[in-house]
């Protein structure tokens, strides 16, 4: 099938409130019994057809009951404000899983949201440094998130840690890291989670889901 050419590449951070690792990583039920989390990528090099997306960020936060595959999720996406209506049309295409395979990021994780609420439209302070572990992140009041190095509880020194998934439909590899983060969306979500899985990586995706670098 004949997809729209578009591209997106840029560091990521994907928080969710389970123990470092994150057993949902390797089919196994979430640390709590149920994920909360929320994401965020800045888009270093991107386009939709002719429609540039460089420097733009976008977020979402997301909840499910139980194991994400199980379904009944719960998901909000928030896109940056600076955004021309051509170019939210476009994030809006790509990050609901349209002019791209099923099988791509986007689309597995689509099949299993219930309810999608409303968009919204923000500004997205967002600074990640993949390498170092390190990323911040702030949309008003609604959504903050503070990463930082796993520490060794011994010597306080940092841990470092990575997943390398050979078949991954998010990433193939992925630094590991400790996420602080909060959602606070008036009558849609409201929870908070400290020492939590993150997961940082130069997310590359493109009508056929991950390019691997």
């Amino acid at each position: 099938m004949a997809y729209v050419d578009w591209e997106i590449r840029g560091p990521k951070i994907g928080v969710c409130s389970c123990d470092y690792g994150c057993p949902c990583e390797f089919n196994a039920r979430p640390t709590r019994g149920y994920c909360q989390g929320l994401e965020a990528q800045r888009i270093d090099k991107g386009h939709f057809g002719d429609v540039r997306l460089d420097g733009l960020a976008v977020a979402s936060w997301y909840r499910w009951p139980g194991a994400v595959h199980e379904g009944r999720g719960v998901v909000q996406g928030i896109i940056d404000r600076r955004a021309t209506a051509s170019q939210v049309e476009a994030l809006l295409t790509i990050l609901g899983g349209k002019e791209q395979e099923p099988t791509t990021a986007a689309n597995i994780y689509g099949s299993t949201i219930e309810v999608e609420h409303d968009p919204l439209f923000a500004e997205i302070d967002f600074a990640c440094d993949v390498s170092a572990r390190t990323a911040r992140l702030r949309i008003g009041e609604r959504l903050a998130a503070d990463v930082a190095p796993i520490r060794n509880p011994v010597t306080g020194r940092p841990h470092r840690a990575l997943i390398r998934l050979p078949e991954g439909f998010e990433f193939r590899e992925a630094e590991m890291g400790s996420a602080d983060f909060q959602v606070k969306v008036d009558g849609l979500a409201d929870f908070a989670h400290d020492g939590c899985y993150v997961a940082l990586w130069d997310a590359h995706f493109g009508p056929f889901g991950l390019i691997a670098s």
